[in-house]
C-alpha cells in the first residue's frame, strides 16, 4: 500500500524529531582536538541524517527515538558511543584500553546479526559508487580495510552506528534491509536520493552532473 500524504508528513515530523535528539547528543561529543567543525553546522547535519531517516518506516523511527531518549535519561550518549566503537578498527589499542570498558559489550550473536547487515549494505554502497562516481568521490571510502586514523570508512561507520541500537531497533532495521533485498532495492540509493533533494538538487542525476563538472 502506498503512503498517504498525512502518513508521509507524520514520518517526516518523526524523522526531524530524531535528528533533533541526535543533534543534542552530537553537541556533547568531544574528540581529541575538541569540537569538530561539523558540530557547528546544524543544516548539513540535518540534511545528512534526515536523508537516512526518511528511508525508515515509522516503527523503526519510533524505536530509535526511544533509544535516544532512554540513553539521555540514563546519562549515555549514543553519538559518543558510535564514534568510540568506530575506533575499534582505527585505533584498536586505544579502544581496548580506554573506550571498551565504558560502553556496553555486544554478544557474539549480536555481532553476527550486525555483520549480516553490514555485508549487504557494503555491497549496496559499492553498487552506488559504480553508478554515481562523481557523488561517490565526496563520500567515505567503502571498507574497513581502507580505514586510517583520520579517515573512517562507510563500513566502519555503519558498524559503529548499528552497535548503538537497542535489540528492538536493530531487529526492525534488519527487517527494513531484508524487505529491500526482497524488492531488489538499494538502501544507499534511497538514502542519497533523499539527501540530494534535501541539499537542493532535483534528483540523483542532477546532483551527479553537478559534481562531475
Amino acid at each position: 500500500m502506498s503512503e498517504t500524504y498525512d502518513e508521509r508528513a507524520a514520518r517526516m515530523a518523526r524523522a526531524r524529531e530524531v535528528v533533533a535528539l541526535e543533534w543534542e547528543q552530537f553537541q556533547r561529543v568531544r574528540g581529541d582536538d575538541g569540537r569538530a567543525a561539523c558540530q557547528d553546522d546544524p543544516a548539513e547535519f540535518e540534511v545528512q541524517r534526515l536523508g537516512q531517516f526518511m528511508t525508515w518506516p515509522m516503527p523503526l523511527l519510533d524505536s530509535y527515538r526511544d533509544d535516544l531518549t532512554a540513553a539521555e535519561a540514563s546519562g549515555r550518549n549514543l553519538l559518543t558511543e558510535k564514534y568510540a566503537r568506530m575506533m575499534e578498527t582505527t585505533e584498536p589499542g586505544r579502544f581496548a584500553r580506554e573506550l571498551a570498558p565504558h560502553i556496553p559489550a555486544l554478544s557474539a550473536l549480536r555481532l553476527a546479526a550486525q555483520e549480516r547487515i553490514v555485508a549487504i549494505q557494503v555491497a549496496w554502497a559499492r553498487e552506488f559508487h559504480a553508478g554515481y562516481p562523481a557523488l561517490a568521490a565526496g563520500m567515505r571510502v567503502l571498507t574497513t580495510a581502507e580505514d586510517t586514523r583520520d579517515a573512517t570508512s562507510f563500513e566502519t561507520y555503519l558498524r559503529g552506528e548499528l552497535g548503538t541500537y537497542s535489540e528492538r531497533t536493530l531487529a526492525l532495521y534488519g527487517e527494513l534491509v531484508d524487505s529491500l533485498v526482497a524488492a531488489a532495492q538499494n538502501l544507499t540509493w534511497r538514502t542519497l536520493a533523499y539527501t540530494v533533494i534535501l541539499a537542493g538538487y532535483r534528483d540523483l542525476e542532477a546532483a551527479e552532473a553537478a559534481h562531475a563538472r
